[in-house]
């Protein structure tokens, strides 16, 4: 599916190619810091079906425990999170959610990691499946 999605003030744009019901709910201390809220809703695209199409995003450089190093890309106008990716040779972008202007015939999201870290009242569907860290 086609989606466009731009930060909260329209400095920067998007367009990329996701599947419907690939969401993910992550709960890691990451995601609830740099979210500012209790998780973070990502979907993936493929590298090869994002581009920008308005503006240029500044990025912040994260290294994870694990060494991997993450692209994190945010609006510096009005500090909205647009997406993550490798830092080197990036084949798929994270996209935020709530950046996506189709988001609501995206579906329900199909899993939900690092629940270990989930706050105590956050509640999903049962249905979805979880994973105590990263799978």
């Amino acid at each position: 599916m086609q989606v466009r999605g731009q930060c909260y003030c329209g400095a920067i744009a998007y367009e990329a190619q996701v599947e419907p019901g690939t969401a993910t709910v992550c709960h890691c201390t990451d995601c609830q810091a740099h979210s500012g809220s209790a998780f973070r809703t990502n979907i993936p695209a493929p590298a090869a079906g994002f581009r920008l199409t308005r503006g240029t995003p500044r990025t912040y450089i994260k290294t994870a425990a694990s060494g991997n190093r993450r692209v994190l890309a945010f609006c510096d106008v009005c500090g909205s999170s647009l997406y993550a990716c490798a830092a080197d040779n990036p084949q798929t972008y994270s996209l935020r959610l709530g950046t996506i202007t189709q988001r609501h015939e995206l579906g329900t999201p199909q899993r939900q990691i690092w629940t270990l870290r989930r706050l105590a009242w956050v509640t999903l569907p049962e249905d979805i499946d979880a994973f105590d860290e990263q799978p």
